[in-house]
Parts: C-alpha cells; sequence; structure tokens
C-alpha cells in the first residue's frame, strides 16, 4: 500500500494499493486485445464514447475539487478551474479530430490511387504527475483515444484519486473493456510497463530526472515518446509595458498553485526604467496573498505537495541570500509560513544574477527573482542562458517587436502580456531540457499516430 499524505495538515488522506508485474502484464493483453476494435470505429463513434467519458467526470467537478485541494493543497477556490479547463481542452480536442486526422490525398491521381493515412500508434502508457491532474493527463488521454489508441493511465501517488475518477468514467460512459485502464505503479514497475514491446507510444509529464528514466526504459524500443519536462520560465518587462496588467499576471504567474507550475513564471527581467516601480507593484501584490489552510475561501495560496518540496525552496533563497541577493518581503507577514512543514510564503529576490540557482534551475515553489537589463538585447541573452525552453513572455505595447523579439527566445511557448496559459488550439511543446514532442491541436494528433502510404496502380 502506498499513502498519499495531505500537505493541509499532513493527515493520511488516502491508502492506494500498488499493482504488480501480473497486473502489468493482464492489463496490456486486455489493451491489446481490444485495440483492432477500437481503431476499427469511426472518428464519429470514437466521439461519441470519450464525449460521455469527459462528461461523466465534470459531472462530478464539487467532489473532485475537494479531492484535488486534499491530495495536493491547491485552495478549494481554485480547483473547480482545473475541472473548467479539462473540459475545454477535450472538447476542443475531440471538436477538431476529423480534420486532424484526415487522410491525405495528392491531386494526381494517375494512374491508380495514392493516398496517406494517419492510423493509431496502438497501446498508448500515459504518466501523469500531481500538480495539475486532470489538465496534464487530457492533453494526451483524449486525443489518444480519438485517434484509435487505447490507454493506460499511470499517475502521482499523491493524486491517485484522479486515475481512479479517470477509470470510473470509463465504465460509466461505456467505453468498451480494456480501452481505458489504469494502474497504481511505483518506479521500478512503471519502467516495466514502458519497456513492454507491446506498447506503441509513451506521453509522460514530469521532471528532466523523470523523463530520462522513460528514455533509458526505452533503451531497446523505436516507440514514439513525448515529454513534457521541467521549465524556468522567464518574463521580459519592457519599457512600454503596460505596468499595472504586468505586474497583476506576473504575480499570479509567479505565485498561483504555489508556484507548482511546469509554466509558471519563475525569473522575471525588467528594463531598467521601470524596474523600480515593476518591483514596488509586485511586492506591494505580493504581500496582499493570503497563505492558510487551501479549505478556506479567502485562502488564495496553499502548502507546497511536501515539506520536503518546500525546504528544496527555502535551500535556494538561502544561497542566493548568501550570494548578496536580497529578499523583499518579511515571512513574519505570513503567520502560517514555517519551517518544517509545506507551508512557505511568497518571495521576491532582487539584486539576483545567474550565479545563483534560484534564477538557473528549477524552483517549483512561490519564489521569484527580478533582474533589471539594459535593452531588449540584455534581456534576450538572459532568457536563453537557461537549459530550460518552455514557454516565455514580452510584456509590451509593441505586438510587431514582441514577434521578432520571440523568434529569438529559445521557447516553445512565446506569450505577449499573458503567462502561464495553454491554447488546447496552439501545440504545446518545449526546447531544450523542456521535452520534446507536442500535445494539444492538430499537431498533437501527429505524435499519437503514424503514417501509412497507399499507393495503388490499377491494371486494365
Amino acid at each position: 500500500m502506498r499513502d498519499t499524505i495531505s500537505p493541509i495538515d499532513g493527515s493520511v488522506y488516502r491508502s492506494t494499493k500498488e499493482h504488480g508485474l501480473k497486473d502489468i502484464e493482464n492489463t496490456i493483453s486486455k489493451a491489446h486485445k481490444v485495440f483492432p476494435a477500437w481503431a476499427a470505429l469511426s472518428i464519429k463513434e470514437r466521439a461519441k464514447y470519450v464525449t460521455l467519458f469527459v462528461e461523466a467526470i465534470v459531472a462530478d467537478k464539487a467532489d473532485i475539487a475537494k479531492e484535488i485541494t486534499w491530495q495536493m493543497g491547491r485552495p478549494l477556490g481554485q480547483s473547480p478551474g482545473e475541472i473548467q479547463g479539462f473540459q475545454d481542452r477535450a472538447n476542443y480536442m475531440i471538436g477538431i479530430s476529423e480534420d486532424a486526422l484526415a487522410s491525405y490525398t495528392p491531386e494526381d491521381q494517375s494512374p491508380g490511387k495514392r493516398a496517406v493515412e494517419r492510423v493509431p500508434l496502438g497501446i498508448i502508457g500515459v504518466m501523469s504527475p500531481w500538480n495539475y491532474p486532470f489538465l496534464t493527463s487530457v492533453n494526451a488521454i483524449v486525443p489518444a483515444l480519438m485517434a484509435g489508441n487505447v490507454v493506460i493511465l499511470k499517475h502521482s501517488f499523491q493524486t491517485p484519486l484522479v486515475a481512479e475518477r479517470y477509470a470510473q468514467a470509463a465504465l460509466q460512459a461505456g467505453l468498451p473493456k480494456g480501452v481505458f485502464q489504469i494502474l497504481h505503479l511505483n518506479h521500478k514497475n512503471t519502467a516495466q510497463l514502458i519497456a513492454d514491446p507491446k506498447l506503441g507510444g509513451v506521453c509522460f509529464t514530469g521532471s528532466v530526472k523523470g523523463g530520462i528514466a522513460v528514455q533509458q526504459a526505452l533503451t531497446n524500443s523505436f516507440i514514439s515518446c513525448g515529454l513534457e519536462l521541467g521549465g524556468k520560465d522567464p518574463a521580459y518587462v519592457r519599457a512600454d509595458a503596460n505596468l499595472e496588467h504586468s505586474i497583476e499576471n506576473l504575480v499570479d504567474g509567479s505565485f498561483f498553485n504555489s508556484g507548482q507550475s511546469c509554466c509558471g513564471i519563475e525569473r522575471i527581467y525588467v528594463h531598467e526604467n521601470v524596474y523600480g516601480k515593476f518591483v514596488d507593484g509586485f511586492v506591494s501584490l505580493a504581500k496582499k496573498y493570503r497563505l492558510g489552510n487551501p479549505l478556506e475561501q479567502e485562502t488564495n495560496l496553499g502548502p507546497m505537495v511536501k515539506t520536503e518540496a518546500a525546504d528544496f525552496v527555502r535551500t535556494q533563497i538561502a544561497q542566493a541570500i548568501k550570494k548578496g541577493a536580497k529578499s523583499l518581503i518579511d515571512e513574519a507577514l505570513f503567520p502560517s509560513s514555517k519551517k518544517g512543514t509545506p507551508y512557505l510564503s511568497p518571495h521576491v529576490l532582487v539584486d539576483v544574477d545567474h550565479g545563483m540557482e534560484v534564477m538557473t534551475e528549477e524552483s517549483f515553489g512561490p519564489v521569484i527573482g527580478i533582474m533589471k537589463v539594459k535593452n531588449d538585447n540584455e534581456a534576450i541573452q538572459l532568457m536563453n542562458d537557461s537549459k530550460y525552453g518552455l514557454t516565455a513572455s514580452v510584456w509590451t505595447a509593441d505586438m510587431d517587436n514582441a514577434q521578432s523579439l520571440g523568434r529569438s527566445i529559445e521557447a516553445g511557448t512565446i506569450f505577449m502580456n499573458r503567462c502561464d496559459y495553454l491554447d488546447p488550439a496552439l501545440a504545446w511543446t518545449g526546447y531544450k531540457n523542456s521535452g520534446r514532442g507536442v500535445t494539444l491541436s492538430k499537431f498533437g494528433y501527429e505524435h499519437l499516430t503514424k503514417v501509412k502510404s497507399f499507393h495503388f496502380r490499377e491494371i486494365k
């Protein structure tokens, strides 16, 4: 059994039975048997099933929101937004499936017939994390099913009830037995699942270390592997930026979900002409956060997922201060913030540089470093001085300039005047150590299918 320890009060919220090698074997066998029949269905027929699947989850959104909060600590007032986002992404990917999966036919068909079709990969193993347990998993699960694949979901032991909710919804929607299954696995057995020769693809969301482990498990395989990994996402506030808008959105982008977002803001570069005003406004707004019990409606900053995670961020902050950084928020303003607990106040650091880990290594917590820059070139150089490249944002009144700067920024998504957001119509992908592959949009379907060419010659 594996215990899920709630970060709210340290209690055991759920004990989950681990699945073993025999369970993996049986699960893969069921998936392998049902795959041909599921793949043979039309896209419209699959859409009926998957739509019911999604609706079954959304119907319990109030209870699910409470479960999310208890399992990983996000404030209860914010958890329902994840279920709405889940529904929006799922419905979008269902809606574009026919166009995205349409076959390609060259104009010249003489002599005979030529076409290229998209066909499913087979069994897709989906490995999802706890921080956005539905939003990370839906990116792979729904399009995988719509493309004709069958899915085995392995979710984090921090959020096992999310996997159980998916399994329950599959039953309610009447999905054929074996089309969607879950497994609760430790790291060793997860590697066994990934390495099984019957798997057709893997979609993993998690740490860089976890992504490397997935690659190692696939050493003897050439199957499709999508990896959404870490981030150290930067923002650049230009001199012409709307400061009020920039401050409001960047504070939210830094501290929402206690900073536990792969695409959250982790470092900010501000033009010297507006640096002072920006920092003052940022700190003033950050001080208004309410850290505490996430079950209370007035709380907008909950605990981090584990004490160890909070201690990691505390260590980054201490190292930065030792090297000359200055903290602008007194932790005494947040009585709930205590060492030895997962409750950590928001932190704003200035006088930082790239010799400090807080500006180069993923923090995944409520801390932000802000640096002054002289011009666009310096900002771009610093933004690209990272081993990560998931998203980046430019805050400016000049869209043409933002477009030009964006082409020089090494990241999969470039935002202007917004951050920490996924548009399902756009490809979600990472550069460098932030991963490989694509989810969402029509391009996401390309990574959950393979192409098959038909070249027929008619003999008369």
